[in-house]
């Protein structure tokens, strides 16, 4: 379960980096569609590094060293 939510919020991360990217292509600057879409990416990310620190704090989360 902790796995799918880790990559259900790099899914919607990576989701609002391509909207953004979409939308800066698209409306050439003349909305806030690309500005929106990139903070949403930022919480999302930020939201998402508090999760893990407190998946780690509480236990549910184990974290191993690069090959061990």
């Amino acid at each position: 379960m902790k796995t799918l939510l880790i990559v259900a919020f790099l899914a919607l991360i990576l989701w609002n980096l391509g909207a953004g990217l979409y939308y800066m292509l698209v409306d050439k600057g003349t909305t806030t569609r690309t500005v929106k879409a990139l903070t949403r990416r930022i919480a999302l990310s930020i939201a998402l590094i508090v999760l893990v620190v407190l998946g780690i704090a509480t236990g549910i989360i184990e974290p191993h060293g690069i090959g061990g």
